[in-house]
């Protein structure tokens, strides 16, 4: 019986459902926003039998469930967290079950429920990039009892090409990209010396024969293709230190140490030194002990100007300090906020992202790495970015919150940064990492 409240697939879902009960083992690279999990649904009531899926723990139940319960009503499924991980695993009668990456490890020691799945869904695989991870081993002695495996992420190397070599071991047993990690750097990257150890850089044109080798398995759809959105304006504001803040930078940068009014705070080495460099912008830094110690907050101030002038917002944060500083700011203004960060639960996220999109709060603080996975928050027009990241991933998968199916507004993604400091470079970086993975992704739309 057709229940005709379920909405019908649009034309991509439908290809894509299809060449995973085809290909059985795939790849799966469209954008953030395109409906993957609505065509792994599709693809899972075709092929039947018992599935298990791999997710990041803020969408479980926030993606997950709530897309089976639009999509797939039919189908029973269970979430495995670590409090009921052992009954929910127990538990046959479930036709889907849901778990975080973690899990991996629970399985690997009770392997007898792997052998109740037939197919196995890795949502954002780049959580298996390192090869070396114990979730990674983990999950690399049990993938053998999974039939079908289905890949899926929007952003496969947004650092370098070499994220996708384990990711793609897990799927085909190392067919196209080979068994050994070594030696496919050697074939993928050039060695350089940064003065502290080798990096590895991408050769030029790998991208074109890793998507060539890949091609048979993977299948991609642009945001573009699928859905007319509105233009997206990214936008920089660019700031000027003040002369006492220029001249803390100055010491910091030269001396490596910084002297406030509560004491005195030393970078150790190099990465330590840019990295408080970075916080030094944003209004504090952090001692050896993990106290923070604050400097200004200029770069608070124009965050809550932006968000003034907003209906509705995204702010993204790195520190724990400038959550803090945006939050009293928000109070002291009148401004309903409510935050997503590693302290609030799965749940509670959920609570949060359903007042947010009914209009009941005008802003969210967000840490990227929390909220740039599985969450619609369309509702919001406008992501700031307080301070820049270096994670592409959670770049790109963060701005795509509000840049997404339902999206019905002109949207912009500002980005602040202080001009003659690290921040500019940082941005520079992250645009070079994007630019390679946007360069992948298009040969791999191409080929596929």
């Amino acid at each position: 019986m057709i229940n005709n409240n379920i909405p019908a697939p649009y034309a991509h879902q439908k290809t894509t459902t299809d060449f995973i009960i085809n290909t059985k083992q795939c790849l799966i690279t469209s954008d953030p926003g395109t409906g993957k999990t609505r065509a792994v649904l599709d693809a899972h009531a075709a092929l039947g039998g018992r599935t298990l899926v791999l997710a990041p723990l803020s969408i479980l139940e926030a993606a997950w469930g709530e897309d089976i319960h639009k999509f797939t009503p039919g189908l029973t499924y269970g979430v495995a967290y670590a409090k009921n991980r052992e009954k929910i695993f127990k538990d046959t009668s479930f036709d889907i079950v849901i778990t975080n990456f973690e899990a991996v490890n629970f399985l690997q020691k009770n392997p007898q429920y792997c052998k109740q799945f037939n197919n196995i869904v890795i949502d954002e695989f780049t959580a298996f990039k390192n090869r070396t991870a114990k979730r990674s081993k983990s999950l690399a002695k049990i993938i053998g009892h999974f039939t079908n495996r289905i890949a899926m992420s929007g952003t496969p190397n947004s650092n370098t090409i070499l994220d996708i070599w384990h990711p793609t071991y897990l799927i085909d047993n190392g067919k196209r990209l080979g068994t050994r990690f070594y030696a496919f750097r050697h074939q993928a990257c050039t060695p350089k010396f940064n003065g502290f150890a080798n990096e590895w850089i991408d050769k030029p044109g790998i991208e074109e024969t890793i998507a060539d080798r890949l091609s048979d398995i993977s299948i991609r759809f642009a945001l573009s293709d699928c859905i007319d959105l509105p233009d997206n304006i990214v936008r920089t504001i660019n700031t000027k230190l003040t002369p006492n803040i220029q001249k803390q930078y100055k010491t910091l940068a030269e001396e490596s140490v910084l002297y406030t009014k509560s004491g005195t705070v030393n970078a150790i080495n190099a990465a330590a030194r840019v990295k408080k460099l970075l916080q030094l912008v944003t209004g504090a830094v952090y001692d050896e002990d993990g106290v923070v110690q604050f400097v200004h907050q200029e770069r608070y101030d124009i965050v809550m100007t932006l968000v003034a002038q907003r209906a509705h917002s995204l702010v993204a944060f790195n520190w724990k300090h400038e959550r803090d500083a945006l939050v009293d700011l928000a109070n002291k203004e009148g401004i309903t906020y409510d935050i997503i960060d590693g302290t609030v639960p799965a749940e509670k996220r959920k609570n949060i992202v359903a007042r947010y999109q009914a209009g009941q709060i005008r802003v969210l603080f967000c840490h990227p790495q929390s909220a740039s996975h599985g969450l619609t928050l369309t509702r919001a027009n406008t992501v700031i970015w307080c301070s820049p990241t270096y994670n592409a991933e959670h770049y790109q998968q963060f701005n795509q919150r509000i840049y997404r199916a339902g999206q019905t507004q002109k949207t912009e993604t500002i980005l602040i940064q202080a001009r003659n400091t690290w921040e500019p470079e940082v941005y520079k970086k992250l645009n070079t990492k994007l630019g390679r993975m946007e360069n992948l992704l298009h040969i791999l739309k191409e080929v596929s």
